[in-house]
């Protein structure tokens, strides 16, 4: 590789935090997936890395590096970080069984919450609980009291026992989440109590212009042309991925 090209190289950083997944399995299949991107944007070979980080800090402390120039994240770490990362949307991922958007269901005791008030002194739990903005701007029309106490939590399955039988604590599920819940024994100590609008699942986003528009364009022609090229497909299978859209979003949400 030559030096101009060296000095060249970008980092697509992937950070999926409240979902499990080391390192060491998801790098080669993410290195996979990054060489077909190359080649389908028609970028010279080599000249784009990935790294993953399952943490939303470690994650965040590598997308301010100088040669992060994409981020491949979930909604939920889009909206708690694209304003200081200054993450501009490419496309949104076409998620197997998913689709590129979802729905956020929040999760109580049967008859223990009726109002946004009900939520005072409880805990909130969720895999984007590490997002608390996210959290709050997906729960419309339900502005939490003060007290309310947002946490991440990788152990859903004990979080939706806790309130089932009774204690102060609700849970925000994701679509896959929330579709799993009829199966549960004790499902009928739960009750559905709002929902939010169809969101993003997650997202590529250039971070902090340092793409310039031609070779985000490409990069993003590249993106959206993997769903309809089955060389991609078997990259994008292992990420549970069926390709990419255009983002319907196009900067940060306001905050609640």
């Amino acid at each position: 590789m030559s030096s101009l090209l060296a000095a060249s190289v970008a980092t697509l950083v992937f950070c999926a935090p409240g979902y499990p997944g080391a390192a060491e399995d998801a790098q080669p299949l993410l290195d996979q997936f990054t060489k077909a991107l190359v080649a389908n944007s028609g970028w010279p070979a080599g000249s784009l890395t990935s790294v993953y980080d399952p943490t939303e800090q470690g994650g965040f402390a590598r997308l301010r590096s100088a040669d992060a120039v994409l981020a491949f994240v979930p909604y939920p770490f889009f909206v708690e970080h694209a304003a200081e990362l200054h993450l501009t949307p490419l496309v949104e991922a076409d998620v197997v069984d998913v689709g590129p958007q979802q729905r956020w269901s929040l999760i109580a005791k049967s008859g223990r919450v009726a109002s946004p008030a009900s939520l005072g002194g409880f805990t909130l739990l969720s895999a984007a609980g590490y997002a608390p903005d996210f959290v709050r701007a997906a729960l419309v029309g339900w502005t939490l009291p003060p007290n309310v106490t947002i946490e991440a939590s990788g152990q859903i399955l004990s979080s939706l026992r806790r309130a089932a039988v009774g204690e102060p604590v609700a849970v925000l599920l994701d679509r896959t989440q929330t579709a799993a819940l009829a199966g549960l024994p004790f499902a009928g100590e739960l009750k559905v109590v709002t929902v939010s609008p169809e969101l993003p699942v997650a997202l590529v986003a250039v971070v902090d212009s340092r793409l310039s528009k031609g070779r985000a364009a490409t990069l993003k022609e590249g993106l959206l042309g993997m769903a309809h090229s089955p060389r991609s497909a078997e990259v994008l299978a292992p990420l549970q991925l069926r390709g990419f859209v255009q983002p319907e979003l196009k900067s940060r949400p306001a905050a609640p």
